[in-house]
């Protein structure tokens, strides 16, 4: 069943099929913001009726068919023609006068941000990103691709059938206010794809300042296709819907908040696209009885210099150790706020709360948010259904601690409550990290610090995307999306 569904009108009251027997009712502001030519997506799993005003799909079909067309002439680009875009892209992003213009344009995508009390942390067109997006760029000139590649080969009398690799097709991405991933989602073309993206109004003026400025400029040079990287020029999250529920696309890559991007997956889905989904992040960190204490402080010290997906959320601390670990912990956690100059903040699951000084409790402090700073108690208590909530702080440190009976009660907790992403576990002891491997239901496992979960630092390539397993495990490729990982396979005969 298609994820939108097409009606002349809507009518306050009116039945709409969700799949098995499952239904839903528009309401009346549904139902009055509905006109002739609009759409209506779908999502079962939560009952949602999403609104797609004519204007929105318009924008995102036709952002779409730009790039499934570029795709077609894709075939008769040539590898080193790949190279001369990723190379003119990154030379016009080192040019001072460029860039110039864009950080002028970025600066009032900053301000609007903050005026709407957003996080601007990722927006900030710095140097230091600036320097990332072409270091990227310049990754992807010689990497290699699949594209044409014979994977297998199969010999007969007489013949042999080859097993090539080939471009996939059209990549979607929709991605939260960060411009340099403009720049990362261009990686799907280094083998052959086309690309179309919608980024977030925090950053949509950016976007379109790099796609004017250096992008587009780039296909030209090189004679790629125009299209073959396409912006979808709305901010609305019905052109993210419109776009994701599109057919014609081969990988949908959505990258942002949990419930955002499982909407998005939903859609996806459901319109019969696979499907890359990074939302919900939060790293844990296990600590057993065989836990060395300089390791473990130091693990969770580097995995709190800044809050991105791979940070460590939640901690889990063997009971018997919590004298010697809980303190360690709660250095490191000071220690990280005090590397950002703020104070650290600490929840702790109420069946715990004995383990950690009761002072805290009632210690007020001021916690760096988006807002500003709050005064607040540096250490709360939630349920223990909150495990797996992620916790999205700006400048102060903020996690969860939970102790456990075993290592294994620590795994269970996190498969039952955690995003499935990254887990590592502190131990000296050999076969509970073997035990703790077979049994941790995540893509990524470690006996370290959780920020190495990168595709630039872990895999020395540009990383367009990271998946959790919230959705299930994904077919035929590992949980960094790159470049060289988007491709189908092709058979082919050859008369020998």
């Amino acid at each position: 069943m298609s994820a939108i569904e097409q009606f002349s009108k809507l009518e306050a009251g009116m039945p709409v099929f969700l799949g098995g027997d499952k239904w839903v009712r528009v309401d009346e502001t549904l139902a009055e913001a509905f006109q002739p030519g609009d759409s209506l997506a779908v999502v079962p799993k939560t009952g949602q009726l999403l609104h797609i005003p004519a204007n929105e799909q318009n924008i995102a079909t036709d952002a779409v068919s730009l790039a499934l067309d570029a795709f077609g002439k894709m075939g008769s680009v040539t590898d080193e023609q790949i190279s001369q875009f990723f190379a003119a892209f990154a030379d016009a992003l080192d040019d001072n006068d460029t860039w110039e213009h864009i950080q002028k344009i970025n600066e009032d995508d900053i301000a609007a941000a903050k005026a709407r009390g957003r996080s601007t942390t990722r927006l900030e067109a710095t140097e230091k990103l600036r320097l990332g997006m072409i270091d990227g760029l310049r990754g992807w000139i010689e990497a290699p691709s699949r594209r044409g590649q014979i994977i297998e080969t199969v010999h007969h009398e007489g013949f042999r059938v080859e097993l090539v690799g080939a471009a996939l097709g059209v990549v979607a991405f929709v991605f939260e206010g960060r411009p340099n991933v403009l720049a990362d989602a261009c990686g799907v073309l280094r083998g052959g794809n086309t690309v179309v993206f919608r980024i977030g109004s925090d950053a949509l003026k950016t976007a379109k300042a790099i796609m004017d400025l250096a992008l587009n400029p780039a296909l030209e040079k090189s004679g790629l296709p125009l299209g073959a990287a396409s912006l979808v020029e709305s901010a609305a999250h019905a052109a993210g819907w419109a776009m994701f529920s599109d057919d014609r696309l081969s990988l949908a890559v959505a990258r942002g908040s949990g419930q955002a991007v499982d909407t998005l997956g939903s859609l996806a889905r459901r319109a019969g696209v696979s499907t890359s989904l990074h939302g919900t992040g939060g790293a844990w960190i296990m600590a057993s009885s065989h836990a060395d204490k300089e390791q473990f402080s130091e693990a969770v010290f580097r995995s709190l210099d800044r809050k991105v997906c791979n940070t460590l959320n939640t901690c889990c601390i063997e009971r018997s150790q919590a004298e010697d670990l809980v303190p360690v912990f709660l250095e490191s956690l000071e220690k990280a706020g005090k590397q950002r100059d703020h104070n650290f903040k600490l929840h702790v699951v109420d069946a715990d709360e004995s383990y950690v000084p009761s002072a805290l409790f009632d210690k007020m402090v001021p916690i760096g948010t988006a807002e500003g700073l709050v005064e607040e108690a540096q250490v709360q208590s939630i349920d223990r259904d909150q495990l797996g909530h992620e916790w999205e702080w700006e400048d102060s440190p903020e996690v969860t601690l939970v102790l456990v009976d075993s290592i294994d009660e620590a795994v269970s907790l996190f498969n039952e409550y955690s995003p499935q992403f990254v887990g590592s576990l502190i131990s000296d002891d050999a076969s509970e990290q073997k035990r703790f491997y077979s049994t941790l239901n995540a893509p990524f496992i470690g006996n370290d610090f959780t920020r190495w979960v990168d595709g630039q630092f872990a895999l020395k390539k540009p990383e367009l995307g990271l998946s959790n397993w919230e959705n299930g495990r994904l077919f035929g490729r590992g949980s960094i999306l790159s470049g060289d990982s988007v491709f189908t396979v092709r058979t082919r005969y050859v008369k020998e």
